[in-house]
């Protein structure tokens, strides 16, 4: 039981890490809009083979 409450534990702080960093960025972005607008990718990861028919065009 100990190791599920911790394994639990865990993973909460890791979602929690990841959605710091993610606003982070944006607000980095807000901040630095000389390095363009803050891009996130899609869940897909962006790669063309996950995209309707394996389209890879940039737009």
């Amino acid at each position: 039981m100990r190791e599920f409450l911790l394994a639990s534990g865990v993973i909460m702080l890791v979602l929690t890490g990841w959605i710091l960093v993610q606003q982070m960025a944006r607000r980095f972005a807000l901040r630095h809009p000389e390095f363009g607008p803050y891009r996130e990718r899609g869940s897909c990861g962006g790669d063309c083979t996950c995209t309707a028919g394996g389209d890879c065009r940039r737009k």
